[in-house]
């Protein structure tokens, strides 16, 4: 449960901070960029798996990782039109967007990971 509320708070800091350096996306407060990151979320767990499972297959599960980028830049155009306090200008934008969220979600996993190798000291 901590992970999750610290993946939603990075994430929506991270569309904050992208408004604020990109004028094609606009947030108007942070709460919206909670709501915003939340409904990515939701959406990628249920409409994006959806999309993701037959265009895997197309591509035979070898860009799984580019799927789930477009995939992710669609829900968060579909995120655009279903909240008035967020607007993505273009699909290259939300696409930025879905980039830093796969970066920021993969750093908050991994410092948020107990399963940390263990440090063998080598003797010589």
């Amino acid at each position: 449960m901590i992970e999750f509320i610290v993946n939603l708070l990075v994430s929506a800091g991270v569309l904050v901070l992208l408004a604020y350096m990109m004028p094609q996306i606009e947030v108007k407060s942070f709460k919206t960029a909670l709501w915003v990151a939340f409904l990515i979320g939701i959406l990628n767990a249920t409409i994006g798996l959806l999309m993701r499972f037959p265009l895997n297959l197309v591509t035979l599960f070898f860009l799984e990782f580019l799927v789930r980028l477009i995939v992710t830049a669609i829900v968060i155009k579909l995120v655009d039109k279903m909240v008035s306090n967020f607007k993505v200008h273009g699909f290259w934008p939300a696409l930025v967007i879905a980039v830093a969220l796969a970066a920021a979600g993969t750093l908050v996993d991994r410092a948020m990971s107990d399963d940390e190798p263990e440090r063998i000291e080598q003797e010589y």
